[in-house]
Protein backbone atom coordinates (compact mmCIF):
# COMPACT_ATOMS: atom_id res chain seq x y z
CA UNK A 1 0.00 0.00 0.00
CA UNK A 2 3.16 2.44 0.27
CA UNK A 3 4.67 1.68 -3.00
CA UNK A 4 3.78 4.96 -4.16
CA UNK A 5 5.54 6.51 -1.46
CA UNK A 6 8.97 3.80 -1.78
CA UNK A 7 9.09 4.71 -5.64
CA UNK A 8 9.09 8.55 -4.71
CA UNK A 9 11.75 8.01 -2.32
CA UNK A 10 13.57 6.07 -5.08
CA UNK A 11 13.57 8.90 -7.53
CA UNK A 12 14.88 10.89 -4.66
CA UNK A 13 17.90 9.15 -4.85
CA UNK A 14 16.91 6.73 -1.57
CA UNK A 15 17.90 2.79 -1.35
CA UNK A 16 14.89 1.52 0.26
CA UNK A 17 14.58 -1.73 2.09
CA UNK A 18 11.05 -3.30 2.44
CA UNK A 19 10.61 -6.03 4.75
CA UNK A 20 6.85 -7.01 3.77
CA UNK A 21 5.14 -10.55 3.08
CA UNK A 22 4.22 -9.41 -0.39
CA UNK A 23 6.28 -8.36 -3.07
CA UNK A 24 5.72 -5.52 -4.73
CA UNK A 25 8.18 -4.61 -7.68
CA UNK A 26 8.87 -0.62 -8.28
CA UNK A 27 8.04 -0.30 -12.05
CA UNK A 28 11.08 -0.16 -13.59
CA UNK A 29 9.88 3.55 -15.41
CA UNK A 30 10.57 5.23 -12.34
CA UNK A 31 13.08 8.09 -12.79
CA UNK A 32 15.68 7.73 -10.67
CA UNK A 33 18.70 10.14 -9.02
CA UNK A 34 22.14 8.92 -7.35
CA UNK A 35 24.41 6.28 -8.14
CA UNK A 36 22.27 2.87 -7.48
CA UNK A 37 19.21 4.25 -5.77
CA UNK A 38 16.82 1.23 -5.81
CA UNK A 39 14.37 -0.53 -3.75
CA UNK A 40 14.40 -4.04 -2.39
CA UNK A 41 12.13 -6.32 -1.11
CA UNK A 42 12.87 -8.11 1.94
CA UNK A 43 10.68 -11.77 2.81
CA UNK A 44 9.37 -11.26 6.18
CA UNK A 45 6.68 -11.46 8.66
CA UNK A 46 6.14 -9.51 11.40
CA UNK A 47 5.80 -12.73 14.31
CA UNK A 48 9.04 -12.88 13.86
CA UNK A 49 10.68 -9.43 14.15
CA UNK A 50 14.62 -10.59 14.82
CA UNK A 51 14.57 -12.39 11.49
CA UNK A 52 13.20 -9.29 10.08
CA UNK A 53 15.92 -7.10 11.86
CA UNK A 54 18.70 -9.13 10.35
CA UNK A 55 17.12 -10.01 6.64
CA UNK A 56 16.52 -5.73 6.69
CA UNK A 57 20.17 -4.89 7.81
CA UNK A 58 21.78 -7.09 5.55
CA UNK A 59 19.26 -5.86 2.93
CA UNK A 60 20.97 -2.17 4.04
CA UNK A 61 24.34 -2.77 4.34
CA UNK A 62 24.81 0.30 6.83
CA UNK A 63 22.36 2.54 9.28
CA UNK A 64 19.46 3.71 8.04
CA UNK A 65 18.92 7.66 8.08
CA UNK A 66 15.23 7.19 8.00
CA UNK A 67 12.30 4.34 9.51
CA UNK A 68 8.65 4.24 7.62
CA UNK A 69 7.01 2.00 9.67
CA UNK A 70 3.23 0.76 9.49
CA UNK A 71 2.97 -2.42 11.46
CA UNK A 72 -0.47 -3.65 13.28
CA UNK A 73 -0.54 -2.32 17.22
CA UNK A 74 0.19 -5.96 18.27
CA UNK A 75 3.30 -6.60 16.62
CA UNK A 76 4.80 -2.61 16.80
CA UNK A 77 6.89 -2.48 19.97
CA UNK A 78 8.84 -5.88 19.12
CA UNK A 79 9.59 -5.33 15.42
CA UNK A 80 10.43 -1.20 16.52
CA UNK A 81 12.55 -2.89 19.05
CA UNK A 82 14.53 -4.84 16.78
CA UNK A 83 15.21 -2.66 14.08
CA UNK A 84 16.30 0.08 16.34
CA UNK A 85 19.91 -1.03 16.04
CA UNK A 86 19.41 -0.49 12.51
CA UNK A 87 19.16 3.19 12.66
CA UNK A 88 21.32 6.24 12.81
CA UNK A 89 21.21 7.96 15.72
CA UNK A 90 19.35 10.69 14.80
CA UNK A 91 16.95 9.02 12.23
CA UNK A 92 13.89 10.30 11.73
CA UNK A 93 10.89 7.77 11.85
CA UNK A 94 7.36 7.97 10.27
CA UNK A 95 5.11 5.70 12.31
CA UNK A 96 1.67 4.76 10.10
CA UNK A 97 -1.53 3.96 12.17
CA UNK A 98 -5.04 2.93 11.31
CA UNK A 99 -7.80 5.62 13.06
CA UNK A 100 -8.24 3.10 15.84
CA UNK A 101 -4.73 2.46 17.51
CA UNK A 102 -2.82 5.52 17.23
CA UNK A 103 -0.37 4.69 20.32
CA UNK A 104 -0.19 8.50 22.53
CA UNK A 105 3.49 8.25 22.59
CA UNK A 106 6.21 7.49 19.81
CA UNK A 107 7.44 3.90 19.80
CA UNK A 108 11.07 4.72 19.67
CA UNK A 109 11.05 7.89 21.62
CA UNK A 110 14.66 8.82 21.06
CA UNK A 111 14.29 9.04 17.83
CA UNK A 112 11.72 12.60 15.89
CA UNK A 113 8.90 11.08 14.75
CA UNK A 114 5.84 11.46 12.39
CA UNK A 115 2.96 9.95 13.29
CA UNK A 116 0.36 9.41 10.52
CA UNK A 117 -3.34 8.58 11.65
CA UNK A 118 -5.07 7.28 8.42
CA UNK A 119 -9.11 7.93 8.31
CA UNK A 120 -11.53 8.06 5.89
CA UNK A 121 -12.77 10.10 2.73
CA UNK A 122 -16.53 12.29 2.93
CA UNK A 123 -17.91 11.48 -0.64
CA UNK A 124 -21.30 12.94 -0.35
CA UNK A 125 -23.56 11.74 2.65
CA UNK A 126 -21.02 8.87 2.88
CA UNK A 127 -17.72 7.88 3.82
CA UNK A 128 -14.73 5.08 2.50
CA UNK A 129 -11.39 4.53 3.56
CA UNK A 130 -8.29 6.02 1.89
CA UNK A 131 -7.35 4.24 -1.43
CA UNK A 132 -4.00 3.45 -1.65
CA UNK A 133 -2.77 6.52 -3.77
CA UNK A 134 -4.16 8.91 -0.74
CA UNK A 135 -2.50 6.67 1.58
CA UNK A 136 1.11 6.91 -0.19
CA UNK A 137 0.71 10.83 -0.63
CA UNK A 138 0.08 11.47 2.69
CA UNK A 139 2.27 8.93 4.31
CA UNK A 140 5.08 10.65 1.71
CA UNK A 141 3.80 14.40 2.82
CA UNK A 142 4.90 12.66 6.48
CA UNK A 143 8.61 11.93 5.65
CA UNK A 144 9.04 15.03 3.33
CA UNK A 145 8.29 16.64 6.86
CA UNK A 146 10.55 14.09 9.05
CA UNK A 147 13.40 14.62 6.44
CA UNK A 148 12.82 18.89 6.57
CA UNK A 149 13.52 18.47 10.11
CA UNK A 150 9.87 19.53 11.42
CA UNK A 151 8.92 19.10 15.10
CA UNK A 152 7.72 16.00 15.97
CA UNK A 153 3.94 15.41 15.21
CA UNK A 154 0.86 13.84 14.68
CA UNK A 155 -0.35 14.04 10.99
CA UNK A 156 -4.48 13.12 10.09
CA UNK A 157 -4.25 11.79 6.50
CA UNK A 158 -8.09 12.03 5.81
CA UNK A 159 -11.10 12.69 8.34
CA UNK A 160 -10.86 10.89 11.81
CA UNK A 161 -13.90 8.79 11.91
CA UNK A 162 -16.83 9.81 14.19
CA UNK A 163 -16.37 7.32 17.24
CA UNK A 164 -19.86 6.48 18.72
CA UNK A 165 -19.74 5.60 22.60
CA UNK A 166 -22.41 3.11 24.18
Amino acid sequence: MLAGCTAALVADGWHVVVPSRRHAPIPANVPRQGPHPQALWVATDWSDPEVLADRAGRALGGPADLLVAWVHREYRVAVMKAVRPLLTPDAAVVEVHGSSHLDPQPTLPDHPTQQVVLGLVGEGESTRWLNHKEISAGVLAAVRRALSGRHPGVFQVGEAPLIVGS
